[in-house]
Protein backbone atom coordinates (compact mmCIF):
# COMPACT_ATOMS: atom_id res chain seq x y z
CA UNK A 1 0.00 0.00 0.00
CA UNK A 2 1.02 3.54 -0.90
CA UNK A 3 -0.30 6.39 1.02
CA UNK A 4 0.47 9.85 -0.55
CA UNK A 5 -0.48 13.70 0.09
CA UNK A 6 0.03 16.43 -1.64
CA UNK A 7 0.39 19.82 -0.91
CA UNK A 8 1.75 23.04 -2.63
CA UNK A 9 3.53 21.09 -5.21
CA UNK A 10 5.04 18.20 -3.32
CA UNK A 11 3.84 14.78 -1.37
CA UNK A 12 4.85 13.01 1.95
CA UNK A 13 4.94 9.17 1.09
CA UNK A 14 3.96 6.72 3.26
CA UNK A 15 4.20 2.56 2.30
CA UNK A 16 4.53 -0.81 3.63
CA UNK A 17 6.46 -1.68 0.78
CA UNK A 18 10.22 -2.54 2.06
CA UNK A 19 13.02 -4.04 0.67
CA UNK A 20 13.09 -5.12 -3.14
CA UNK A 21 9.41 -4.27 -3.12
CA UNK A 22 10.75 -0.45 -2.90
CA UNK A 23 12.75 -0.55 -5.04
CA UNK A 24 10.73 -2.03 -7.86
CA UNK A 25 7.79 0.72 -7.31
CA UNK A 26 8.93 3.35 -9.59
CA UNK A 27 6.54 5.75 -8.18
CA UNK A 28 8.57 5.81 -4.50
CA UNK A 29 11.86 4.20 -5.86
CA UNK A 30 14.92 6.76 -5.46
CA UNK A 31 17.20 4.07 -7.06
CA UNK A 32 20.70 5.65 -5.40
CA UNK A 33 19.33 8.10 -3.80
CA UNK A 34 17.87 6.71 -0.76
CA UNK A 35 18.91 8.77 2.60
CA UNK A 36 20.60 6.98 5.27
CA UNK A 37 17.41 7.41 7.24
CA UNK A 38 15.31 5.31 4.96
CA UNK A 39 17.43 2.43 4.05
CA UNK A 40 17.37 1.57 7.90
CA UNK A 41 13.72 2.17 7.96
CA UNK A 42 12.80 0.08 4.92
CA UNK A 43 15.09 -2.88 4.96
CA UNK A 44 17.99 -1.55 2.00
CA UNK A 45 21.09 -1.93 3.49
CA UNK A 46 22.51 -3.99 1.50
CA UNK A 47 20.71 -3.44 -1.62
CA UNK A 48 22.45 -0.61 -3.00
CA UNK A 49 25.95 0.69 -3.28
CA UNK A 50 27.19 2.66 0.29
CA UNK A 51 27.29 6.16 -1.69
CA UNK A 52 23.72 8.35 -1.49
CA UNK A 53 23.48 9.71 -4.74
CA UNK A 54 22.04 13.87 -5.12
CA UNK A 55 19.47 13.73 -7.88
CA UNK A 56 21.91 16.10 -9.94
CA UNK A 57 24.39 13.01 -9.92
CA UNK A 58 22.01 10.66 -10.57
CA UNK A 59 20.85 13.27 -13.59
CA UNK A 60 24.05 13.36 -14.96
CA UNK A 61 24.58 9.39 -15.03
CA UNK A 62 21.11 8.42 -16.82
CA UNK A 63 21.59 11.78 -19.18
CA UNK A 64 25.31 10.35 -20.19
CA UNK A 65 23.30 7.14 -21.04
CA UNK A 66 20.67 8.77 -23.18
CA UNK A 67 23.40 10.35 -25.48
CA UNK A 68 24.90 6.81 -25.75
CA UNK A 69 21.89 5.09 -27.31
CA UNK A 70 22.18 4.63 -30.95
CA UNK A 71 18.84 6.05 -32.15
CA UNK A 72 15.82 7.10 -31.59
CA UNK A 73 14.28 4.24 -30.79
CA UNK A 74 16.70 3.10 -28.67
CA UNK A 75 16.23 6.41 -26.76
CA UNK A 76 12.66 6.06 -26.16
CA UNK A 77 13.24 2.23 -25.03
CA UNK A 78 16.05 3.50 -22.11
CA UNK A 79 13.64 6.64 -21.01
CA UNK A 80 10.74 3.56 -20.54
CA UNK A 81 12.96 1.68 -18.56
CA UNK A 82 13.66 4.66 -16.18
CA UNK A 83 10.00 5.32 -16.66
CA UNK A 84 9.60 1.36 -15.15
CA UNK A 85 12.37 2.17 -12.56
CA UNK A 86 12.24 5.40 -11.10
CA UNK A 87 9.53 8.04 -12.01
CA UNK A 88 10.87 10.71 -10.22
CA UNK A 89 14.56 10.72 -12.03
CA UNK A 90 12.70 10.01 -15.27
CA UNK A 91 10.48 13.47 -14.65
CA UNK A 92 13.23 15.50 -13.55
CA UNK A 93 15.19 14.18 -16.14
CA UNK A 94 12.45 15.25 -19.22
CA UNK A 95 12.59 18.78 -17.68
CA UNK A 96 15.85 18.98 -17.92
CA UNK A 97 15.75 18.64 -21.67
CA UNK A 98 12.44 18.94 -22.83
CA UNK A 99 12.95 20.35 -26.07
CA UNK A 100 15.45 17.18 -26.94
CA UNK A 101 12.99 14.73 -25.47
CA UNK A 102 10.02 15.77 -26.60
CA UNK A 103 9.76 13.91 -29.81
CA UNK A 104 11.18 10.82 -28.13
CA UNK A 105 8.63 10.00 -25.31
CA UNK A 106 5.61 11.50 -27.57
CA UNK A 107 5.49 12.55 -31.75
CA UNK A 108 7.16 11.28 -33.70
CA UNK A 109 8.81 8.53 -32.08
CA UNK A 110 5.33 6.88 -29.65
CA UNK A 111 4.14 6.16 -32.91
CA UNK A 112 7.26 3.43 -34.21
CA UNK A 113 6.56 2.06 -30.29
CA UNK A 114 3.09 1.45 -30.87
CA UNK A 115 3.82 -0.32 -34.15
CA UNK A 116 6.22 -2.29 -33.04
CA UNK A 117 4.53 -2.61 -29.36
CA UNK A 118 4.18 -6.19 -29.31
CA UNK A 119 7.85 -7.00 -30.32
CA UNK A 120 9.47 -4.46 -27.94
CA UNK A 121 7.24 -5.68 -24.97
CA UNK A 122 9.45 -5.71 -21.77
CA UNK A 123 6.90 -4.54 -18.83
CA UNK A 124 3.62 -4.06 -18.98
CA UNK A 125 2.12 -0.14 -18.10
CA UNK A 126 -1.48 0.58 -17.29
CA UNK A 127 -4.60 -2.01 -17.86
CA UNK A 128 -5.41 -3.57 -20.79
CA UNK A 129 -9.17 -4.25 -20.87
CA UNK A 130 -10.15 -6.78 -23.23
CA UNK A 131 -13.49 -7.90 -24.61
CA UNK A 132 -13.15 -11.74 -23.41
CA UNK A 133 -13.47 -10.55 -19.88
CA UNK A 134 -16.40 -7.64 -20.16
CA UNK A 135 -17.71 -9.23 -17.55
CA UNK A 136 -14.72 -8.01 -15.22
CA UNK A 137 -13.37 -4.53 -15.84
CA UNK A 138 -15.16 -3.66 -12.34
CA UNK A 139 -12.69 -6.23 -10.81
CA UNK A 140 -9.63 -5.17 -13.36
CA UNK A 141 -10.53 -1.21 -12.56
CA UNK A 142 -10.63 -2.06 -8.81
CA UNK A 143 -7.37 -3.94 -9.28
CA UNK A 144 -5.21 -1.05 -10.37
CA UNK A 145 -2.15 -0.53 -7.59
CA UNK A 146 -2.99 3.00 -7.18
CA UNK A 147 -6.44 2.87 -7.48
CA UNK A 148 -7.30 5.39 -4.35
CA UNK A 149 -5.33 7.91 -5.79
CA UNK A 150 -6.34 7.89 -9.55
CA UNK A 151 -7.75 11.12 -11.22
CA UNK A 152 -6.80 11.26 -14.49
CA UNK A 153 -7.56 8.58 -17.01
CA UNK A 154 -6.82 8.29 -20.69
CA UNK A 155 -8.12 5.74 -22.90
CA UNK A 156 -7.78 4.14 -26.42
CA UNK A 157 -9.51 1.03 -28.03
CA UNK A 158 -6.27 1.96 -30.65
CA UNK A 159 -7.95 2.02 -34.27
CA UNK A 160 -6.88 5.35 -34.93
CA UNK A 161 -3.01 5.80 -33.59
CA UNK A 162 -1.65 8.99 -34.80
CA UNK A 163 -1.80 8.61 -38.80
CA UNK A 164 -0.73 5.05 -38.68
CA UNK A 165 -4.30 3.22 -38.32
CA UNK A 166 -5.02 0.58 -36.37
CA UNK A 167 -2.53 -0.61 -33.98
CA UNK A 168 -4.57 -3.05 -31.82
CA UNK A 169 -3.29 -3.12 -27.43
CA UNK A 170 -0.24 -0.89 -29.41
CA UNK A 171 -2.23 1.72 -29.52
CA UNK A 172 -1.63 1.63 -24.89
CA UNK A 173 1.85 3.91 -25.97
CA UNK A 174 -0.67 6.87 -26.78
CA UNK A 175 -2.39 6.68 -23.26
CA UNK A 176 0.94 6.38 -21.75
CA UNK A 177 2.50 9.25 -23.79
CA UNK A 178 -0.35 11.66 -22.60
CA UNK A 179 0.14 10.92 -19.09
CA UNK A 180 3.46 11.35 -19.44
CA UNK A 181 2.97 14.87 -20.86
CA UNK A 182 0.46 15.48 -18.02
CA UNK A 183 2.47 15.42 -15.92
CA UNK A 184 5.34 16.62 -17.50
CA UNK A 185 3.74 19.65 -18.47
CA UNK A 186 1.08 20.28 -16.21
CA UNK A 187 2.22 18.79 -13.10
CA UNK A 188 -0.37 16.38 -12.36
CA UNK A 189 1.35 13.29 -10.03
CA UNK A 190 2.16 10.27 -12.16
CA UNK A 191 0.64 7.75 -8.86
CA UNK A 192 -2.50 9.80 -9.60
CA UNK A 193 -2.68 8.87 -13.49
CA UNK A 194 -4.03 5.81 -15.53
CA UNK A 195 -3.19 4.67 -18.76
CA UNK A 196 -5.97 2.50 -20.62
CA UNK A 197 -6.56 0.45 -23.55
CA UNK A 198 -9.67 -0.71 -24.56
CA UNK A 199 -8.74 -4.12 -26.71
CA UNK A 200 -11.84 -4.86 -28.77
CA UNK A 201 -9.65 -7.29 -31.40
CA UNK A 202 -7.98 -5.69 -34.44
CA UNK A 203 -8.60 -5.36 -38.21
CA UNK A 204 -4.76 -5.15 -39.20
CA UNK A 205 -3.90 -8.17 -40.71
CA UNK A 206 -0.20 -7.64 -40.10
CA UNK A 207 -1.27 -7.76 -36.59
CA UNK A 208 -3.79 -10.82 -36.76
CA UNK A 209 -0.80 -12.34 -38.55
CA UNK A 210 1.80 -11.47 -36.45
CA UNK A 211 2.46 -14.67 -33.89
CA UNK A 212 4.02 -12.07 -31.50
CA UNK A 213 1.24 -10.20 -31.93
CA UNK A 214 -0.03 -9.88 -27.81
CA UNK A 215 -3.80 -8.76 -28.16
CA UNK A 216 -6.72 -10.24 -28.59
CA UNK A 217 -6.69 -12.02 -32.19
CA UNK A 218 -9.89 -11.46 -33.13
CA UNK A 219 -11.56 -8.92 -35.64
CA UNK A 220 -12.80 -5.37 -33.89
CA UNK A 221 -15.72 -5.86 -32.18
CA UNK A 222 -18.09 -3.36 -34.19
CA UNK A 223 -21.83 -2.07 -33.65
CA UNK A 224 -24.06 -2.81 -30.54
CA UNK A 225 -21.88 -5.05 -28.83
CA UNK A 226 -18.90 -2.77 -29.28
CA UNK A 227 -21.29 0.40 -27.87
CA UNK A 228 -22.38 -2.32 -24.84
CA UNK A 229 -18.59 -2.79 -23.99
CA UNK A 230 -18.05 0.75 -23.64
CA UNK A 231 -21.24 1.58 -21.50
CA UNK A 232 -20.04 -1.45 -19.40
CA UNK A 233 -16.70 0.20 -19.38
CA UNK A 234 -18.04 4.03 -18.41
CA UNK A 235 -20.13 2.37 -16.00
CA UNK A 236 -17.50 0.57 -14.16
CA UNK A 237 -15.40 3.88 -13.80
CA UNK A 238 -18.49 5.98 -12.60
CA UNK A 239 -18.61 3.15 -9.86
CA UNK A 240 -14.25 3.43 -9.10
CA UNK A 241 -13.23 6.62 -10.35
CA UNK A 242 -16.75 8.42 -9.43
CA UNK A 243 -14.59 11.93 -9.60
CA UNK A 244 -12.14 11.20 -12.14
CA UNK A 245 -11.55 12.84 -15.65
CA UNK A 246 -11.40 10.39 -18.36
CA UNK A 247 -9.69 11.66 -22.35
CA UNK A 248 -10.84 9.78 -25.03
CA UNK A 249 -8.36 9.55 -27.26
CA UNK A 250 -7.50 7.84 -30.76
CA UNK A 251 -10.75 6.49 -31.68
CA UNK A 252 -11.61 5.82 -34.80
CA UNK A 253 -13.75 8.89 -36.15
CA UNK A 254 -17.13 6.42 -36.61
CA UNK A 255 -16.36 6.20 -33.23
CA UNK A 256 -15.02 9.45 -31.87
CA UNK A 257 -17.60 12.04 -31.44
CA UNK A 258 -20.31 9.61 -31.28
CA UNK A 259 -18.90 8.99 -27.78
CA UNK A 260 -17.96 12.19 -26.93
CA UNK A 261 -21.42 13.22 -27.60
CA UNK A 262 -23.23 10.42 -25.67
CA UNK A 263 -20.76 10.87 -22.04
CA UNK A 264 -19.98 14.59 -22.09
CA UNK A 265 -22.54 14.99 -20.00
CA UNK A 266 -22.22 12.07 -18.08
CA UNK A 267 -18.79 11.83 -16.96
CA UNK A 268 -16.12 14.28 -16.44
CA UNK A 269 -14.54 13.64 -19.89
CA UNK A 270 -13.19 15.03 -23.03
CA UNK A 271 -11.61 13.67 -26.53
CA UNK A 272 -8.05 15.43 -27.31
CA UNK A 273 -8.42 14.57 -30.83
CA UNK A 274 -11.74 16.78 -31.32
CA UNK A 275 -11.49 19.33 -28.67
CA UNK A 276 -7.33 19.56 -27.57
CA UNK A 277 -6.99 20.15 -31.32
CA UNK A 278 -9.69 22.28 -32.18
CA UNK A 279 -8.36 24.60 -29.08
CA UNK A 280 -4.61 24.31 -29.96
CA UNK A 281 -5.04 25.13 -33.94
CA UNK A 282 -7.30 27.60 -32.75
CA UNK A 283 -4.38 29.43 -30.49
CA UNK A 284 -2.28 29.63 -33.47
CA UNK A 285 -4.88 30.73 -35.85
CA UNK A 286 -5.76 33.79 -33.55
CA UNK A 287 -1.88 34.85 -33.72
CA UNK A 288 -1.79 34.44 -37.00
CA UNK A 289 -5.14 36.46 -38.12
CA UNK A 290 -3.83 39.26 -36.11
CA UNK A 291 -0.79 39.30 -37.85
CA UNK A 292 -2.05 38.91 -41.33
CA UNK A 293 -4.43 41.79 -40.41
CA UNK A 294 -7.68 40.06 -42.02
CA UNK A 295 -10.97 40.88 -40.09
CA UNK A 296 -12.60 37.15 -39.05
CA UNK A 297 -15.46 38.22 -41.10
CA UNK A 298 -13.12 38.15 -43.85
CA UNK A 299 -11.59 34.99 -43.45
CA UNK A 300 -11.96 32.00 -46.03
CA UNK A 301 -10.94 28.49 -44.24
CA UNK A 302 -10.07 25.45 -46.57
CA UNK A 303 -9.67 22.25 -44.98
CA UNK A 304 -8.17 19.03 -46.55
CA UNK A 305 -9.25 16.27 -44.08
CA UNK A 306 -12.47 16.16 -42.61
CA UNK A 307 -12.50 13.56 -39.74
CA UNK A 308 -13.05 14.40 -35.89
CA UNK A 309 -10.04 16.72 -35.95
CA UNK A 310 -10.83 18.72 -38.86
CA UNK A 311 -14.37 19.25 -37.45
CA UNK A 312 -13.19 20.24 -34.03
CA UNK A 313 -11.44 22.69 -35.78
CA UNK A 314 -13.76 23.82 -37.61
CA UNK A 315 -16.77 24.36 -34.48
CA UNK A 316 -13.90 26.15 -32.11
CA UNK A 317 -12.97 28.72 -34.98
CA UNK A 318 -16.66 29.09 -35.83
CA UNK A 319 -17.53 29.42 -31.73
CA UNK A 320 -14.85 32.48 -31.67
CA UNK A 321 -16.45 34.22 -34.54
CA UNK A 322 -19.99 33.90 -33.27
CA UNK A 323 -18.46 35.16 -30.34
CA UNK A 324 -17.31 38.33 -32.11
CA UNK A 325 -20.83 39.28 -33.17
CA UNK A 326 -20.74 36.77 -37.14
CA UNK A 327 -24.07 35.34 -37.22
CA UNK A 328 -23.91 31.60 -37.22
CA UNK A 329 -24.13 30.48 -40.62
CA UNK A 330 -22.49 33.03 -41.68
CA UNK A 331 -19.31 31.60 -40.09
CA UNK A 332 -19.58 28.24 -40.46
CA UNK A 333 -19.82 29.04 -44.18
CA UNK A 334 -16.43 30.46 -44.25
CA UNK A 335 -14.96 27.23 -43.61
CA UNK A 336 -14.85 24.69 -46.79
CA UNK A 337 -14.06 20.86 -45.64
CA UNK A 338 -12.60 18.31 -48.27
CA UNK A 339 -13.00 14.78 -47.07
CA UNK A 340 -11.42 11.67 -48.18
CA UNK A 341 -14.33 11.42 -50.96
CA UNK A 342 -15.19 15.11 -51.82
CA UNK A 343 -15.47 18.92 -51.15
CA UNK A 344 -18.58 18.85 -48.39
CA UNK A 345 -21.65 20.22 -49.97
CA UNK A 346 -25.42 20.25 -50.45
CA UNK A 347 -25.60 17.43 -52.84
CA UNK A 348 -23.29 15.23 -50.82
CA UNK A 349 -25.40 12.45 -49.11
CA UNK A 350 -24.75 10.32 -46.08
CA UNK A 351 -22.54 12.95 -44.28
CA UNK A 352 -22.48 12.52 -40.74
CA UNK A 353 -23.83 15.42 -39.12
CA UNK A 354 -20.61 17.09 -37.84
CA UNK A 355 -19.74 17.91 -41.82
CA UNK A 356 -22.96 18.54 -42.91
CA UNK A 357 -23.26 21.59 -41.00
CA UNK A 358 -20.27 23.06 -43.16
CA UNK A 359 -21.77 21.71 -46.58
CA UNK A 360 -21.31 24.59 -48.80
CA UNK A 361 -24.58 25.56 -51.33
CA UNK A 362 -23.86 23.71 -53.69
CA UNK A 363 -25.43 26.43 -56.47
CA UNK A 364 -22.70 28.90 -55.50
CA UNK A 365 -20.03 26.33 -57.55
CA UNK A 366 -22.09 25.48 -60.60
CA UNK A 367 -20.24 28.41 -62.06
CA UNK A 368 -16.55 26.92 -61.39
CA UNK A 369 -14.09 26.75 -64.05
CA UNK A 370 -13.21 22.62 -63.73
CA UNK A 371 -10.13 20.61 -64.75
CA UNK A 372 -12.28 17.53 -64.98
CA UNK A 373 -15.59 16.04 -64.01
CA UNK A 374 -14.88 14.25 -61.17
CA UNK A 375 -14.45 15.35 -57.48
CA UNK A 376 -13.12 19.21 -56.57
CA UNK A 377 -10.00 18.71 -55.74
CA UNK A 378 -7.93 20.83 -53.62
CA UNK A 379 -6.25 22.84 -56.29
CA UNK A 380 -9.74 23.90 -57.43
CA UNK A 381 -10.97 24.75 -54.51
CA UNK A 382 -8.02 27.03 -53.59
CA UNK A 383 -8.34 28.83 -56.82
CA UNK A 384 -12.00 29.32 -56.61
CA UNK A 385 -12.20 30.31 -52.83
CA UNK A 386 -9.00 32.27 -52.56
CA UNK A 387 -8.49 31.11 -48.62
CA UNK A 388 -6.80 33.08 -46.19
CA UNK A 389 -5.99 29.82 -44.02
CA UNK A 390 -5.22 26.00 -45.31
CA UNK A 391 -5.32 23.66 -42.86
CA UNK A 392 -4.11 19.91 -43.29
CA UNK A 393 -5.79 17.20 -41.47
CA UNK A 394 -5.41 14.20 -44.19
CA UNK A 395 -2.40 12.19 -43.16
CA UNK A 396 -1.09 12.93 -47.14
CA UNK A 397 2.05 13.46 -47.28
CA UNK A 398 3.07 16.47 -49.76
CA UNK A 399 -0.60 17.43 -50.95
CA UNK A 400 -0.07 20.58 -50.12
CA UNK A 401 1.98 20.88 -53.30
CA UNK A 402 4.07 23.98 -55.07
CA UNK A 403 1.05 24.83 -57.76
CA UNK A 404 -1.65 24.70 -55.31
CA UNK A 405 0.23 26.76 -52.57
CA UNK A 406 1.65 29.54 -55.23
CA UNK A 407 -1.90 29.83 -56.12
CA UNK A 408 -3.00 30.50 -52.68
CA UNK A 409 0.17 33.29 -52.16
CA UNK A 410 -1.47 35.42 -55.17
CA UNK A 411 -4.64 36.28 -53.55
CA UNK A 412 -3.41 36.65 -50.06
CA UNK A 413 -0.58 39.04 -48.85
CA UNK A 414 0.14 36.56 -45.73
CA UNK A 415 -1.32 32.98 -45.81
CA UNK A 416 -1.94 30.93 -43.28
CA UNK A 417 -0.77 27.28 -43.68
CA UNK A 418 -0.97 24.61 -41.28
CA UNK A 419 0.05 21.05 -42.34
CA UNK A 420 -0.91 19.14 -38.85
CA UNK A 421 -0.74 15.94 -39.99
CA UNK A 422 1.14 12.95 -37.54
CA UNK A 423 3.79 11.82 -37.24
CA UNK A 424 6.39 14.00 -40.16
CA UNK A 425 6.26 11.23 -42.54
CA UNK A 426 2.20 12.29 -43.13
CA UNK A 427 2.70 16.05 -42.89
CA UNK A 428 0.99 17.65 -45.94
CA UNK A 429 4.09 20.18 -46.52
CA UNK A 430 7.41 20.13 -45.60
CA UNK A 431 8.00 24.23 -44.12
CA UNK A 432 11.21 25.10 -46.41
CA UNK A 433 8.79 24.70 -49.42
CA UNK A 434 5.94 26.36 -47.79
CA UNK A 435 8.59 29.08 -47.08
CA UNK A 436 9.97 29.29 -50.41
CA UNK A 437 7.06 28.70 -52.49
CA UNK A 438 5.41 31.88 -50.85
CA UNK A 439 8.28 34.01 -51.22
CA UNK A 440 8.72 34.19 -46.99
CA UNK A 441 5.68 35.24 -46.47
CA UNK A 442 3.40 32.80 -45.36
CA UNK A 443 2.59 31.66 -41.51
CA UNK A 444 3.33 28.42 -40.79
CA UNK A 445 2.86 25.69 -38.34
CA UNK A 446 3.11 22.06 -38.16
CA UNK A 447 1.53 18.54 -36.25
CA UNK A 448 5.20 17.22 -35.87
CA UNK A 449 8.66 19.32 -35.42
CA UNK A 450 10.62 20.71 -37.87
CA UNK A 451 13.89 22.58 -37.78
CA UNK A 452 14.02 26.74 -38.26
CA UNK A 453 13.65 27.34 -42.25
CA UNK A 454 16.60 29.96 -43.35
CA UNK A 455 15.03 31.71 -46.64
CA UNK A 456 16.10 35.31 -48.06
CA UNK A 457 18.56 35.81 -45.06
CA UNK A 458 15.97 35.62 -42.45
CA UNK A 459 15.76 32.32 -40.42
CA UNK A 460 11.56 31.66 -39.91
CA UNK A 461 11.23 29.46 -36.63
CA UNK A 462 8.62 26.58 -37.73
CA UNK A 463 5.89 26.17 -34.58
CA UNK A 464 4.57 23.09 -33.68
CA UNK A 465 0.82 22.91 -33.06
CA UNK A 466 1.43 20.53 -30.43
CA UNK A 467 -2.37 19.57 -28.24
CA UNK A 468 0.53 19.63 -25.62
CA UNK A 469 -0.36 23.27 -24.71
CA UNK A 470 -3.66 22.42 -24.18
CA UNK A 471 -4.61 19.19 -22.78
CA UNK A 472 -2.39 18.50 -19.75
CA UNK A 473 -3.25 22.35 -19.12
CA UNK A 474 -7.29 21.53 -19.10
CA UNK A 475 -6.50 18.61 -17.15
CA UNK A 476 -4.98 20.82 -14.22
CA UNK A 477 -7.60 23.40 -14.42
CA UNK A 478 -10.46 20.84 -14.57
CA UNK A 479 -9.21 18.71 -11.54
CA UNK A 480 -7.71 21.70 -9.33
CA UNK A 481 -10.98 23.23 -9.11
CA UNK A 482 -13.29 19.78 -8.95
CA UNK A 483 -15.55 21.00 -12.02
CA UNK A 484 -17.77 18.58 -12.51
CA UNK A 485 -18.28 18.74 -16.46
CA UNK A 486 -15.43 19.75 -19.16
CA UNK A 487 -17.73 22.66 -21.58
CA UNK A 488 -16.31 23.70 -25.08
CA UNK A 489 -16.16 27.05 -23.97
CA UNK A 490 -13.31 25.82 -21.40
CA UNK A 491 -11.40 25.41 -24.74
CA UNK A 492 -11.83 28.43 -26.36
CA UNK A 493 -10.44 29.80 -22.87
CA UNK A 494 -7.65 27.51 -23.10
CA UNK A 495 -7.21 28.90 -27.00
CA UNK A 496 -7.12 32.29 -25.81
CA UNK A 497 -4.53 31.46 -23.10
CA UNK A 498 -2.05 30.03 -25.57
CA UNK A 499 -2.36 32.20 -27.88
CA UNK A 500 -0.52 35.29 -25.74
CA UNK A 501 2.26 33.51 -25.64
CA UNK A 502 2.92 33.11 -29.43
CA UNK A 503 6.39 34.92 -29.83
CA UNK A 504 5.21 35.23 -33.81
CA UNK A 505 2.80 38.64 -32.51
CA UNK A 506 6.00 40.39 -31.73
CA UNK A 507 8.14 39.18 -34.65
CA UNK A 508 6.53 37.54 -37.80
CA UNK A 509 9.57 35.15 -38.13
CA UNK A 510 9.20 33.98 -35.01
CA UNK A 511 7.49 30.84 -33.56
CA UNK A 512 2.94 30.47 -33.77
CA UNK A 513 3.30 28.97 -30.69
CA UNK A 514 5.83 29.08 -27.78
CA UNK A 515 8.56 27.02 -26.69
CA UNK A 516 8.60 23.78 -24.92
CA UNK A 517 10.68 25.65 -22.37
CA UNK A 518 7.70 27.07 -21.02
CA UNK A 519 5.31 24.86 -21.06
CA UNK A 520 4.86 24.49 -17.40
CA UNK A 521 3.68 28.46 -17.52
CA UNK A 522 1.98 28.28 -20.34
CA UNK A 523 -0.03 25.21 -18.46
CA UNK A 524 -0.69 27.15 -15.53
CA UNK A 525 -2.37 29.93 -17.84
CA UNK A 526 -4.39 27.52 -19.39
CA UNK A 527 -5.76 25.93 -16.35
CA UNK A 528 -6.11 29.40 -14.94
CA UNK A 529 -8.28 30.11 -17.75
CA UNK A 530 -10.42 26.75 -17.61
CA UNK A 531 -10.66 27.09 -13.88
CA UNK A 532 -12.21 30.51 -14.26
CA UNK A 533 -14.44 29.53 -17.50
CA UNK A 534 -15.72 26.16 -15.14
CA UNK A 535 -16.52 28.68 -11.99
CA UNK A 536 -18.54 31.19 -14.71
CA UNK A 537 -20.05 28.80 -15.89
CA UNK A 538 -20.94 27.15 -12.48
CA UNK A 539 -19.36 23.96 -13.38
CA UNK A 540 -17.51 24.03 -10.47
CA UNK A 541 -17.64 25.82 -6.82
CA UNK A 542 -17.36 29.42 -6.31
CA UNK A 543 -14.22 30.18 -5.52
CA UNK A 544 -12.66 33.42 -6.22
CA UNK A 545 -9.62 34.23 -8.06
CA UNK A 546 -6.76 34.10 -5.61
CA UNK A 547 -8.52 30.37 -4.33
CA UNK A 548 -8.76 28.94 -7.96
CA UNK A 549 -4.56 30.15 -8.43
CA UNK A 550 -3.49 28.50 -4.96
CA UNK A 551 -5.34 25.31 -5.93
CA UNK A 552 -4.00 25.12 -9.58
CA UNK A 553 -0.51 25.75 -7.51
CA UNK A 554 -1.02 23.29 -5.12
CA UNK A 555 -1.80 20.47 -7.69
CA UNK A 556 0.79 21.06 -9.83
CA UNK A 557 3.94 18.32 -8.79
CA UNK A 558 7.66 19.40 -9.18
CA UNK A 559 9.56 15.78 -9.86
CA UNK A 560 11.69 16.17 -6.23
CA UNK A 561 12.37 13.39 -3.96
CA UNK A 562 9.92 13.05 -1.29
CA UNK A 563 10.64 11.87 2.43
CA UNK A 564 9.71 8.15 2.23
CA UNK A 565 8.20 6.87 5.90
CA UNK A 566 7.10 3.38 6.80
CA UNK A 567 3.78 2.74 7.26
CA UNK A 568 2.52 2.41 11.06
Amino acid sequence: MIRIRFADGGATLETDRIRHEALNTPVINKGSAWSAEEREELGLLGLLPYHVSTIEEQLARVYRNYQQRKDDLDRYLYLTDLQDRNETLFYRLLLEHITEMMPIVYTPEVGVACQRYSHLFHRPRGLFIDYPHRDQIETMLRGWPLAEHTRAIVVTDGERILGLGDQGIGGIGIPIGKLTLYTLCAGIHPATTLPIVLDVGTNNPALLNDPLYLGWRHERVRGEEYDEFIEQFVTAVEKVFPNVLLQWEDFAKDNARRLLDRYRDRILSFNDDIQGTGAVTLAGWLAAVEISGVPLAEQRIVMLGAGSAATGIADQIVAVMVEAGIPLEQARRTIWLIDSRDLVHTRRTGLEEAKMVYAQPYEALEGWAREGDGPFTLYEVVAHVRPTCLIGASAQPGVFDERTVREMARHVERPVIFPLSNPTSKSEAVPADLIAWTEGRALVATGSPFEPVVYGGRTYVIGQCNNVFIFPGVGLGVLAVNARRVSDAMFVAAARALSAFSPARQDPTASLYPSLTSVRDVSRAVAQAVAAEAVRSGLAAPLSADEQAARIAATMWTPAYPRVRKMS
